[in-house]
């Protein structure tokens, strides 16, 4: 998407939704005063979440576009505005869990500078063990790697679309969840009354 497209997708939709009025037009001033000080590589990422945001922010979930999403699913999604150290914008993220409208999702890249830093047990083990290579799953363009400390509940109206998928009763599957367990709980001693 063009920032151009962004700018006239933000212009419809509000008009669409708020009419022709001088709030919305002030509203899309302000926000270009704010893209200004964004660093060059944010801008059209910022502004594409933005444009999304504007679009989905009110669906229930992805079954409001016709997605239905499962575990196992990796998906091309908008995890919107970061902070350093967070996944944003659009990135692509295994779908572990769906409960109420919301996806427990693992943020992934296909960074080969990530995934060379990622652990594995035989070809790299001083690797970071939050970063988790997948291989290259089939649909997917190039070998990937999962954030595991990046791990969140989304609302599925910020799928994208569907991309590929990871057989949920898979080796690899049982694999992340080991490994996302313990990536999460690393270092949390077991209160006694539940050992």
């Amino acid at each position: 998407m063009s920032y151009k497209e962004i700018q006239e997708i933000l212009l419809e939709e509000g008009a669409a939704r708020f009419g022709n009025c001088k709030d919305w037009h002030d509203y899309v001033d302000s926000r270009r005063a704010v893209y200004a000080q964004l660093a060059e590589g944010q801008l059209e990422n910022n502004m594409i979440s933005e444009a999304n945001w504007i679009m989905r922010a009110k669906q229930r979930s992805a079954e409001d576009f016709g997605i239905y999403i499962e575990p196992g699913d990796i998906c091309f999604m908008d995890f919107g505005q970061a902070y350093i150290n967070e996944m944003g914008y659009q990135h692509f993220g295994l779908v572990m869990s769906v409960c109420e409208k919301k996806a427990l999702v693992i943020p992934m890249t296909s960074n080969p500078v990530q995934y060379a830093r990622a652990y594995d047990p035989v070809h790299n083990p001083a690797g970071r063990k939050h970063l988790m290579r997948i291989g290259k799953p089939q649909g997917m363009a190039r070998p990937s790697v999962l954030f595991l400390n990046d791990l969140k509940f989304v609302n599925t109206a910020r799928v994208i679309n569907p991309q590929s998928w990871i057989d949920p009763e898979g080796e690899l599957f049982r694999e992340v969840q080991r490994r996302m367990m313990e990536v999460m709980f690393s270092g949390i001693q077991t209160p006694s009354f539940l050992s």
